[in-house]
């Protein structure tokens, strides 16, 4: 998949099938979109197209709006729509400017002047443009004026994944990452960077490896011990997780520890990610360090159990 990131000394040449919207999880309910544009565009000789929106409209649109995080980087975001077989992915700049563009406007000057569209496929309740003006109705009464047919997918043929970014988010701020994973059709990922922390993990014979996420715009999951798969080093290995204040070390401020099984590899600054598998518990405060490292060794056993038999 070509990544296109400035439309404005770029123009396609070969015919295309579109869609639109900003996509933050790619999950179930985009991915059938997905799969229709990739289908439409063998079918009928075009390139299928993915016009994405970054940073997310709502930073743009409501700047004292700080509660929103996202289920995925613009990296993640590309890497898992360029594993639905998609040709090109579009990445618009979202300003307060380009907000300001009409449905006319943006249909005109990016999805014909600059993507060669000739069929538009959209979700049954779309909408586009200023105000979020434009939707399935306008195009049908218009497609013809701008050249392109188009098609929308009913809601009976997603109702079965009716899902969005909002219950995804929801999910794994209560730490369900059951109902998380199975509404991405993936387990959820994180990832960042091994910082210093103060090893107490190693003294009680669990080291941790002490995650920093860079994007603060990231979601991360609720407070609590997870079973958890980690790539380092381009391998996997299982572990446990956990986010939180770490209330029986007196913790100052929230962190993610993770815990890799067999592996003793010096991982300081190095990229982690990792995968979610399940919840193991909740995090809450043991009377002493040794309740803490006795229930330390259940959660390992427990996590084993879940990615074993996974």
């Amino acid at each position: 998949m070509q990544i296109v990131e400035d439309l404005t000394d770029f123009r396609f040449s070969a015919d295309t099938v579109v869609t639109s919207g900003t996509f933050d999880g790619v999950h179930i309910g985009h991915k059938k979109i997905l799969s229709n544009l990739v289908e439409t565009g063998k079918k009928e000789g075009l390139k299928s197209v993915v016009v994405t929106f970054w940073p997310h409209p709502r930073f743009v649109l409501k700047k004292n709006d700080t509660g929103l995080k996202l289920l995925t980087t613009f990296e993640e975001k590309a890497r898992y729509i360029g594993e639905m077989g998609i040709d090109y992915l579009v990445k618009i700049p979202f300003t307060k400017e380009f907000s300001e563009l009409s449905s006319e406007e943006f249909i005109q000057q990016i999805i014909v002047d600059k993507i060669n569209t000739k069929k538009l496929v959209i979700g049954y309740d779309h909408r586009f443009g200023k105000n979020r003006e434009g939707g399935f109705d306008y195009l049908s009464a218009n497609s013809h004026d701008y050249g392109f047919t188009v098609s929308e997918i009913p809601r009976q043929d997603i109702e079965h994944v009716v899902v969005s970014s909002t219950q995804i988010r929801q999910a794994l701020s209560q730490g369900d990452i059951q109902t998380a994973n199975e509404f991405l059709d993936r387990r959820y990922a994180l990832s960042g960077f091994v910082k210093e922390g103060d090893r107490i993990g190693r003294s009680i014979g669990f080291p941790t490896a002490n995650l920093d996420v860079p994007e603060s715009y990231k979601l991360i999951p609720g407070d609590g011990a997870y079973a958890v798969s980690v790539e380092v080093y381009g391998h996997q290995y299982h572990g446990m997780l956990n986010i939180g204040m770490r209330p029986t070390v007196s913790g100052e401020e929230r962190r993610i520890e993770v815990n890799i099984f067999d592996f003793n590899k010096d991982i300081y600054n190095e990229r982690l990610t990792i995968h979610f598998h399940e919840l193991l518990r909740a995090e809450r405060k043991f009377e002493s360090i040794d309740a803490l490292k006795e229930q330390l060794a259940l959660d390992k056993l427990k996590a084993l159990k879940i990615l074993n038999n996974e």
